[in-house]
């Protein structure tokens, strides 16, 4: 386990982490250190208890705030993807019938192209 040593104001705070998490610890207590300074410029020297859990409820509100977010960014990924699979199958639907109208065509403009071949050597024999 490794350790850093981070400040939230003004105090240090050693704290364990895992390996190669050093740098997110750190930077996520100086993250929690800006709610606590905001808090402490807004309301003075309140103590560190209160500052503390006003910062912590402050976290937690803008945390609560970016899941809903998130939940609503799912809801409208799992509207895209039906839009998106329903436009697939349409487009497949419409390729088979693409595919069997112009195979029709094909066929028939090969038996017309046999039937004038036959009638050009018909004409041809007489």
């Amino acid at each position: 386990m490794a350790q850093v040593t981070v400040t939230i104001d003004g105090k240090a705070y050693r704290m364990a982490c895992d390996e190669g998490q050093e740098e997110h610890l750190i930077d996520l207590a100086q993250r929690f250190d800006r709610y606590v300074s905001h808090l402490k410029d807004s309301f003075g020297e309140i103590g560190d208890q209160r500052l503390t859990v006003m910062a912590g409820i402050m976290v937690m509100d803008e945390l609560v705030e970016l899941q809903k977010r998130v939940k609503g960014m799912e809801g409208e990924i799992m509207t895209l993807r039906k839009t998106r699979d329903d436009a697939l199958i349409k487009a497949d639907k419409n390729d088979a019938a693409l595919t069997g109208a112009l195979s029709g065509l094909a066929q028939r403009m090969e038996d017309l192209a046999l039937k004038l071949a036959v009638r050009k050597e018909q004409g041809e024999a007489q």
